[in-house]
């Protein structure tokens, strides 16, 4: 006698939709169950899901966004007067090298500049660097006093630097990342943290505002915390240094040349002394 497989193998092929019907009804309960907790979720804050919808659409939507800048400002400003650093003829200079362009320094690009009849000691970008990690490292621009940071180049081009970027620690990343795009947006915002401004510089300092520079060679000397303490409160400070390797900062917009040491001291020293000032002044620790 004949086994009949056709009707064995139906009851298998009726035993596997069960199964699937069951695993299907299982998926949907435990989706509803999810659906549920989102529900009770978005109930009890549904100010953070708006924050992580908001993030998540900033994120896509941003096209020369770049990734490990965040917008990070440690405290806000109640209406008190801050400071505000200006570095001089910083060496930004940037050309193109065999294939690709790169910034001009002395140590990589020394042939190339002698090529050129330029001076390989005038090309020194790490300078700015370590300026605006002296900067934006300090406390005075952690607890929010610091209102911004503007760089000139030796040809003339302005920068605006905000207090909350982001610079990286080494010189490699910071010529790669930010100083050949020269407009960087924050990651999930639509705010400029490095862009190129108009000049002059002047057009952007508060209307109550000192221009104080420095220089080795000023006749005179102070010391910088009880010149900081002679100044007003109501007075907003901008202090000019120069982010170039020798020289003197030539500008007409300063109101007093000082000197803060009787030795030569690097910018990135200078920036240290004046926050330093500026920190006990405010009592800021």
């Amino acid at each position: 006698m004949v086994r009949a497989y056709a009707i064995k193998g139906m009851k298998r092929k009726n035993r596997g939709e069960k199964y699937d019907k069951e695993e299907q009804e299982h998926e949907e309960q435990v989706g509803e169950a999810e659906k549920e907790r989102a529900k009770r979720a978005a109930i009890e804050k549904p100010t953070e899901e708006v924050e992580v919808k908001e993030e998540e659409e900033g994120a896509e939507a941003g096209t020369d966004e770049l990734v490990g800048i965040p917008i990070a400002p440690s405290e806000k400003m109640n209406n008190t007067n801050g400071v505000i650093f200006v570095l001089e003829k910083a060496s930004l200079e940037v050309a193109k090298v065999g294939k690709s362009f790169q910034l001009l320094n002395s140590d990589d690009h020394a042939n190339f500049l002698r090529k050129n009849n330029k001076n390989p000691a005038d090309y020194r970008p790490d300078i700015t660097h370590q300026d605006l990690l002296s900067i934006l490292d300090s406390p005075v621009n952690k607890a929010g006093r610091l209102q911004a940071v503007y760089v000139r180049t030796e040809k003339g081009l302005l920068f605006e630097v905000k207090p909350h970027v982001r610079i990286p620690r080494t010189y490699k990343r910071f010529s790669v990342q930010l100083l050949q795009k020269l407009n960087i947006t924050a990651v999930g915002k639509r705010e400029k943290l490095l862009r190129v401004i108009k000049n002059p510089v002047t057009n952007y300092f508060p209307v109550n505002s000192r221009k104080i520079g420095f220089s080795y060679s000023s006749d005179k000397l102070v010391k910088m915390r009880k010149y900081v303490d002679a100044v007003d409160d109501d007075v907003n400070l901008v202090f000019v240094v120069g982010a170039m390797a020798h020289g003197k900062i030539e500008v007409d917009y300063i109101d007093d040349f000082i000197a803060i040491s009787g030795y030569p001291l690097s910018a990135a020293m200078c920036i240290a002394r004046i926050t330093e000032a500026l920190a006990d002044k405010w009592s800021i620790l």
